[in-house]
């Protein structure tokens, strides 16, 4: 696909207010997994899946799921040799722009980009595996400004490069560099220097990334290092807790949870997860339950009308499984479904296995039991299945390696 110039009716859009259906980030516009802007998506698909509008190919290696935002396609890859591109497509799956970034890890077990880009006015900030931070300005097809996070906050490098997917929040780009007394830090966007670190904490950087929360109109970050569930006021960087949680190679992927005054968060092998009740101001916490049923890696839960939905890892082997937010008991388990990216919208689930499966599940979420009410599976691409789906103004994404699919799931 070749490279073009970026058209003056490109840029102006680009420089628009994001579409209501849009998903300009990680997860979703609230990095939870769930689509709040979706309506009049189909609950059940027809044989062999929904209607493939288009397959785009050619961005290499890769696991960074597609951001959508204002009529275009944003996703990173890593092509021969190591350069990495962030790939700018119309809705319709055309390439309109490929900008250079700089290098990926070349790590024979997860290679290529993994960073989601997160896209707001214009610009696009996205975290190289190496620890190289950065804001990509879409009219200069450049970068603004780029910051290694590892070497100026001396953090250490963890076993697997980085994946974390940055969070702007107003005038800070928010990162997790895991140094010594500065286990968060927040970068001004425009310039990329630091507004503020975390202190009270030095530990490892692991897989998460940063989630925003209001607990009783105090604006609260949430994420995990590799041995602690964190929680810093988003204002100040101030630590307000911390909470142990060990897992086996320090893998902690997912961005907790936050839910009327709760947080819940979980990791994988055999670890499992809880739920911690704030305190008023947020400034401590108390444990509400534990739970080793669902012991979710990297695949990401989702919170569903009082219900976490998400795939074990080692617990049991890999299944399906149904938690109640209230008490943590588990409501029902299935291996119909196995380590699987899991999102939601329009009321349904939306699975996508991993590591060599592909398969693509529309789930009705329910206390009962699992029902699914459609599937198909992903056979355009490369590598594992491990980017995460996105949801955009009706249409399904699905990332696999060298290759992006984009599915109609409206209902006619």
């Amino acid at each position: 696909m070749k490279k073009t110039c970026l058209t003056a009716l490109f840029l102006a859009a680009l420089c628009a207010a994001s579409h209501a259906g849009d998903s300009p980030q990680f997860r979703g516009p609230n990095r939870d997994g769930v689509f709040p802007g979706e309506t009049g998506l189909m609950k059940a698909w027809p044989e062999g899946g929904p209607p493939l509008l288009w397959t785009a190919t050619g961005f290499g290696v890769g696991y960074s799921s597609a951001a959508v935002s204002n009529g275009r396609v944003y996703l990173t890859g890593t092509l021969e040799g190591q350069e990495s591109f962030l790939f700018v497509l119309n809705t319709d799956g055309k390439e309109l722009d490929r900008i250079p970034y700089g290098r990926e890890s070349d790590a024979e077990t997860a290679p290529g980009a993994r960073s989601t880009p997160t896209v707001e006015d214009g610009r696009v900030y996205l975290l190289s595996s190496l620890g190289e931070a950065m804001c990509i300005d879409l009219t200069m097809g450049a970068s603004l400004w780029q910051v290694n996070i590892l070497e100026q906050f001396k953090g250490p490098m963890n076993e697997w490069a980085l994946a974390e997917s940055l969070l702007v929040d107003g005038d800070r780009v928010i990162c997790t560099p895991g140094g010594e007394d500065a286990a968060l830090a927040a970068l001004d966007k425009n310039t990329g220097e630091t507004v503020w670190v975390t202190k009270g904490l030095t530990d490892m950087t692991s897989y998460a990334s940063v989630g925003l929360a209001v607990h009783n109109g105090r604006r609260i970050l949430l994420t995990m290092t590799s041995k602690w569930v964190v929680c810093a006021d988003a204002d100040t960087g101030g630590l307000l807790w911390k909470h142990e949680h060990p897992t086996e190679w320090d893998i902690h992927a997912i961005t907790p949870v936050y839910h009327a005054g709760r947080v819940y968060y979980v990791a994988g092998y055999k670890s499992g997860g809880g739920v911690l009740e704030l305190s008023p101001d947020a400034s401590s916490y108390t444990v509400l339950w534990t739970d080793t049923e669902l012991d979710c890696q990297h695949h990401g839960v989702v919170l569903v009308d009082g219900c976490i939905y998400g795939t074990s890892h080692h617990k049991s082997g890999s299944r399906l499984v149904c938690l109640d937010w209230e008490t943590g008991k588990m409501l029902w388990d299935s291996k119909e479904v196995r380590q699987a990216a899991i999102v939601a919208a329009d009321g349904m689930l939306y699975a996508y296995e991993g590591h060599k499966s592909g398969v693509v599940s529309l789930i009705k979420p329910s206390r009962e039991g699992f029902e699914r009410t459609g599937q198909f599976v992903m056979t355009a691409g490369t590598r594992e299945h491990w980017a995460h789906p996105t949801i955009a103004n009706g249409r399904l994404y699905i990332r696999h390696g060298d290759a992006l699919c984009c599915y109609d799931i409206t209902a006619k």
